[in-house]
């Protein structure tokens, strides 16, 4: 197991561009997450009247759910969502992306910050492609099975 599976998987959460966010009875949407290990939270800029925003007025539990090559990361991440009327952090957290989406920019009347507050996830963390490739080769020729990285469970 990584010397420390919460940090590494903050570390490469903040580099995830998109993964599948989903509450209790609504449908899994694409979902750019904004990573803040310092608060226990992963923020998510939305619109008003979509699944994550009608469910996060509720403080529906939810899941995030990440694959990411890229990132190097695949994880399930269950949590707690709310509506949060943050400014400051909206400030923070607002990016291109999300201008991309909205008429108004950040002051669109639509705009809406949701946070995800973690309790538990399993987290896959693996090497680049070129090191995976190396170990899928070496098991191939070895009978081994390759090393596919860090795998574990985390309690936030």
């Amino acid at each position: 197991m990584a010397k420390d599976l919460k940090a590494d998987f903050w570390k490469r959460i903040d580099d995830v561009q998109a993964g599948l966010l989903t509450a209790t009875g609504e449908r899994p949407v694409p979902m750019a997450p904004q990573a803040d290990p310092d608060n226990n939270a992963i923020w998510f800029i939305t619109a008003a009247g979509t699944a994550p925003e009608k469910a996060a007025h509720g403080g529906a539990e939810a899941a995030f759910y990440v694959a990411d090559p890229k990132a190097n990361i695949y994880a399930d991440v269950e949590g707690r969502l709310e509506v949060s009327n943050d400014s400051a952090k909206l400030d923070e957290v607002w990016n291109a992306f999300a201008a991309a989406w909205f008429e108004d920019g950040r002051e669109d009347k639509d705009v809406r910050l949701i946070k995800l507050t973690p309790k538990h996830a399993e987290v896959w963390l693996t090497e680049n492609s070129a090191a995976f490739l190396y170990e899928v080769a070496k098991a191939n020729l070895t009978d081994d099975t390759p090393d596919g990285g860090e795998h574990g469970q985390i309690t936030f």
